[in-house]
């Protein structure tokens, strides 16, 4: 059982209070924090929305993927360019989990030359767990759910790391 990846959760700040300077030169005003704090919140709701459509286009782009039978890096990069934005507007909105699935989809896509079948079909694991988290609008570390899907993720990406 020690031989099983561990995943580890990072929970980004979830405020912009957190992440920018108040008081003192080049600064916000708490004013402007407010309003921008309300406009983020405003759009949360529209998050889902605009997760489906990058979802649509990742899955064309692994559609391409699969298509291609020489020269994949393309195919790849812009897999790797969507899921490393879908990584960056999760955490934004709300939605850790979809950081992280994001997150280790771009640390695989990354490492690769080339993509075979397995290589492939990791890569449609993580998008399909990334589709289920916004079908289920699982917020946050996706709770137990979230638990047990990085942790079969983390079991598959370490079986083909070692074959």
């Amino acid at each position: 059982m020690d031989d099983e990846p561990k995943a580890e959760v990072i929970t980004p700040p979830d405020t912009l209070k957190k992440k920018v300077k108040t008081g003192g030169p080049g600064a916000v005003d708490g004013g402007t924090l407010e309003r921008a704090e309300a406009v983020i919140a405003d759009m949360t709701d529209n998050y889902v929305e605009w997760a489906a459509k990058d979802l649509a286009k990742i899955y064309q782009a692994l559609d391409n993927l699969k298509a291609e039978k020489k020269d994949r890096k393309d195919a790849l990069a812009l897999i790797f360019q969507l899921s490393h934005d879908m990584k960056g507007q999760g955490g934004s909105f709300g939605y850790t989990l979809m950081t992280i699935l994001g997150g280790t989809l771009c640390n695989f896509v990354e490492k690769l030359e080339d993509a075979g079948s397995v290589e492939i079909e990791v890569i449609q694991l993580h998008i399909n767990a990334m589709a289920l988290v916004i079908a289920k609008q699982m917020k946050g570390d996706g709770g137990k759910e979230g638990v047990q899907l990085l942790k079969g993720l983390g079991l598959v990406a370490a079986k083909v790391s070692k074959e």
